[in-house]
């Protein structure tokens, strides 16, 4: 009997220390644009959140990402980094993109005991508790959550660059390869948004186009 009630209050132990766990989820967007930076977003969510309504950013209409992004920035700590042009032309795109997940991790104004990150990569940081999730954006809430913040953050940067570089239509394309992106590309040349390592950036470049 004895035995049964100390296993009890060791399961309330463990329960309770696992809602005082502090999990953050990870998320980046802009990898496969021609321009701009690359955003990561952090977010730990309040235990209030309707976990329910958190999707993956890409099965969203722009409608509802921008609800939830104004609902998520209220009902949770969070933050955002970025890595620029540059660097991404210098590093590579998967390092500048694990590059911005390290400042945006280490903006948090909470650290966390668990980081769950959204692919198959962590950035390089030091005493955080990191785990790398396939497919975390449609599994896990948080990680769904830093998919809308950095989406509507990034979506939000890329319409200021929009209305400064007439001609390009990033307010539509948002810096992706669509035929309207590359057709402007062919009219007005390559600006100092396009990262330049990127195809077909590269390619024009080359042939000075």
């Amino acid at each position: 009997m004895g035995g049964f009630k100390k296993n009890k209050i060791e399961d309330k132990r463990l329960k309770f220390k696992s809602l005082m766990k502090i999990i953050a989820g990870v998320d980046e967007v802009g990898r496969g644009s021609l321009i701009g930076p690359v955003y990561a977003a952090a977010v730990i969510l309040n235990r209030s959140v309707n976990y329910k309504i958190l999707k993956d950013s890409k099965t969203l209409t722009k409608e509802k990402r921008e609800i939830l992004f104004n609902y998520i920035k209220k009902n949770s700590i969070w933050a955002t980094g970025r890595a620029s042009v540059k660097e991404i032309d210098k590093i590579n795109i998967l390092q500048a993109s694990l590059l911005a997940m390290k400042r945006a991790i280490k903006k948090l104004k909470k650290k966390p005991s668990q980081i769950l990150i959204d692919g198959n990569k962590i950035p390089d940081l030091k005493n955080y508790n990191l785990r790398a999730i396939v497919k975390g954006d449609q599994k896990i809430p948080s990680i769904s959550a830093a998919s809308i913040i950095a989406k509507v953050t990034r979506d939000n940067f890329i319409k200021t660059l929009a209305k400064k570089n007439k001609g390009y239509h990033w307010d539509q394309n948002f810096g992706y390869g669509t035929n309207q992106h590359l057709k402007a590309i062919k009219k007005l040349g390559v600006n100092k948004h396009h990262r330049k390592t990127f195809s077909p950036i590269s390619k024009l470049l080359k042939h000075n186009i």
